[in-house]
């Protein structure tokens, strides 16, 4: 009777053995790959002026539409007998075009201009050929010889991030184009652009509001 009970036992520790040797991890599901970065944490590296009716990353949730406030225009446009400007405004930077309209050169004085941000704070700015090591020392002149143009793009020199060694200029956008784009309806921002004319100081300010924000 004991060795029948005994035997008993024994096969059924064997049979409870076999079993938890047999079964493998209960299986986990992996994580879901993150979600491309849109908003201002977003990276980007120099900014490009495209030519697309409403400007932004083609992969945007959202399209900014923009307006010239001061001077107003429709055209994003102003001249004097100076000098001609073109904005393009754009969620990566303000990108602009100018034209000496004078038979002699005028001078960008890039340290003496300023950026004011869609948060109202304005500091120095930045263009495209300004560094990471810039922040902290003088940005040289730059000629536009007469009767000719000259294009280019602004930011906040503060929106400058650290290459990490790079020598590709990295930056924050100016705007978001994730879900917290339409937050930015209706703010302003603008440049004031410093200019040394005919051996005279002279400065431009314009300004502009985002007009709409449209989803994609």
């Amino acid at each position: 009777m004991r060795s029948r009970f005994a035997s008993r036992l024994a096969a059924t520790m064997l049979l409870a053995l076999t079993f938890s040797c047999s079964s493998g991890p209960s299986p986990q599901s992996s994580a879901p790959p993150p979600a491309p970065e849109q908003g201002l944490s977003r990276v980007v590296s120099g900014a490009e002026d495209s030519t697309a009716a409403i400007p932004g990353a083609p992969d945007a949730l959202y399209r900014f539409r923009f307006r010239q406030v001061d001077p107003a225009s429709d055209r994003f446009t102003f001249q004097d007998r100076e000098l001609s400007f073109y904005f393009r405004p754009a969620p990566d930077a303000l990108h602009f075009q100018i034209e000496n309209r004078q038979d002699r050169p005028v001078y960008i004085q890039w340290d003496r201009s300023t950026f004011t941000d869609a948060d109202g704070n304005t500091g120095k700015l930045a263009h495209s050929t300004t560094t990471w090591d810039d922040r902290f020392r003088a940005q040289a002149d730059t000629q536009i010889p007469g009767l000719q143009r000259y294009s280019d793009y602004a930011l906040p020199l503060e929106y400058l991030l650290d290459p990490a060694g790079g020598a590709a200029q990295i930056h924050r956008p100016l705007f978001p184009e994730d879900h917290n784009a339409p937050t930015y309806t209706d703010r302003t921002f603008g440049v004031e652009l410093a200019f040394l004319v005919n051996g005279r100081p002279a400065s431009y300010t314009f300004h502009f509001r985002v007009a709409s924000v449209i989803p994609r």
